[in-house]
C-alpha cells in the first residue's frame, strides 16, 4: 500500500541532483524499499513496522518466498501472528492482502487467475540484489540515526490517508516540524505526500490513477516538497 515504485523515476531525478558524493540516503518510511532500491551508495531504511523489517532483511539475505499461501495460512497468520517466522508472517499478511495492506484480507485468485503470492514472491526476488547494503531498521522515524548531513527522502502517512492497522495514529503536524529540524541541522529533507505546510515548496507532481476494484478508479497527484528557502 502506497508503493513508490510508479513515481520512483520521476522524482529520483529531482532529488538526486541535491546528493553530494559519499552523502547517506536515509528513509524513515521506507515501506517496501521501491525507492530506496534504486539509489546506489550509502543507505539507511527505516520504518516503525517491525515485521516489515523482518522481511527485507530476509529477502536481503537470500531468502525465497513462497509462491503459494492458501487461505487457511492467511487465517492462521491473522489469529497468530507467531504461528511462522516474522519474515513468511509479513509476506503473508502484506502481500497476499488486498491491495497489498496490512491484514486487509486474503486476496482470492480471481477469474484472470493472478497468483498474489506468485506475483508477490517474483518481485521480491527481482529486488533482493537492490537491497543489498542497505542499512534496514526498525524504529520511529524520530529515533532514526542520521549521519551528519544526510539526504532524507520521507514517504510519510499522507494526512487523511489510511494508515497500517496497529499502528498508533500518525501526527503530520509533529512530523513537518520534525523536517524543519533535521533541516535546520544541515540535513537535505524531501516529503512526498499531497499537501504541505505554507513553508514547504512543490517541486514536482505525478499524476496517478489507482485501480481499486474491478473498472472503478481514483486519481491524484503525487508531490515532492522540500522547506523553501530564504
Amino acid at each position: 500500500m502506497g508503493s513508490k515504485r510508479r513515481v520512483a523515476k520521476h522524482i529520483l531525478q529531482i532529488m538526486l541532483k541535491e546528493r553530494k558524493p559519499g552523502q547517506y540516503w536515509v528513509e524513515p518510511f521506507v515501506g517496501g524499499a521501491n525507492m530506496i532500491d534504486k539509489v546506489d551508495g550509502p543507505r539507511i531504511g527505516a520504518d516503525i513496522h517491525p515485521y516489515l523489517i523482518h522481511l527485507l532483511k530476509a529477502v536481503q539475505s537470500g531468502w525465497v518466498p513462497p509462491t503459494v499461501v492458501t487461505e487457511e495460512m492467511y487465517k492462521q497468520a491473522m489469529q497468530d501472528m507467531t504461528s511462522y517466522a516474522p519474515h513468511l508472517t509479513a509476506f503473508i499478511l502484506f502481500c497476499c492482502s488486498f491491495g497489498g495492506k496490512w491484514r486487509g484480507g486474503y486476496a482470492r485468485i480471481p477469474k484472470c487467475g493472478t497468483n498474489y503470492a506468485r506475483r508477490g514472491s517474483s518481485h521480491l526476488l527481482k529486488q533482493s540484489k537492490s537491497l543489498s547494503g542497505i542499512e534496514f531498521t526498525n524504529c520511529d522515524y524520530r529515533d532514526i540515526h542520521l549521519p551528519p548531513c544526510s539526504l532524507i527522502y520521507c514517504d510519510p502517512p499522507y494526512r487523511g490517508v489510511t494508515v497500517y492497522k496497529g499502528v498508533c495514529k500518525f501526527d503530520s503536524d509533529l512530523f513537518w516540524q520534525w523536517c524543519r529540524d533535521k533541516s535546520a541541522e544541515g540535513h537535505t529533507v524531501f516529503v512526498s505526500e499531497y499537501n504541505a505546510p505554507d513553508d514547504f515548496v512543490c517541486i514536482a507532481e505525478v499524476p496517478m490513477i489507482f485501480r481499486l476494484s474491478g473498472i472503478e478508479t481514483k486519481k491524484s497527484v503525487e508531490k515532492l516538497f522540500t522547506l523553501r528557502r530564504r
